[in-house]
């Protein structure tokens, strides 16, 4: 079945949906940016508590916890690449947080799932090629996930999804 995927302007820990892809680190702590919001959102004492069991997360990978205080019942967390000019396999990481994502919201029952603009904050990946890669990767997949949203925080990476949905 092919999902429904939609671009929107949010606060990703606001989203109603089953599961949140958090943009995490490699040691799964509270970070900045998406990760920070999410951690304060869920309730940092307890979300980094359940990070703590899953011994660490790498790049390409996902691991899910519970949602705690959100509105969705899991978080996935997921850790893309570091941006380093785009010739050390980043596009190939990147596509795999998407795929892998889908494939733990498969296994956890997950009918609607919120993705962040994975690895464009600190991490450096060019917003445009990034949307490209999460709208083909997500496009491709073969699933029984029902909708994904594309939550931007701001208009720029917005625009990036829509310009990534119509091509």
């Amino acid at each position: 079945m092919t999902p429904m995927i939609r671009a929107l302007r949010a606060d990703i820990t606001t989203v109603q949906v089953d599961a949140v892809v958090n943009a995490a680190n490699s040691a799964l702590l509270a970070g900045g940016g998406v990760d920070g919001a999410i951690h304060r959102a869920a309730g940092a004492e307890a979300l980094s508590a359940a990070c703590a069991v899953l011994g660490g997360c790498n790049p390409g990978d996902a691991k899910a916890t519970l949602g705690f205080r959100l509105p969705a019942r899991f978080i996935i967390h997921t850790v893309g690449p570091v941006w380093q000019g785009g010739d050390q396999g980043e596009a190939k990481v990147l596509a795999s947080c998407y795929r892998r994502s889908i494939e733990v919201a498969e296994r956890l029952g997950v009918a609607s799932i919120a993705f962040p603009a994975l690895s464009t904050g600190a991490f450096g990946f060019p917003v445009e090629q990034a949307a490209r890669i999460a709208v083909d990767t997500l496009r491709s997949v073969l699933t029984s996930v029902q909708q994904i949203l594309l939550v931007a925080f701001d208009p720029h990476v917005l625009k990036s999804y829509e310009t990534a949905l119509a091509g």
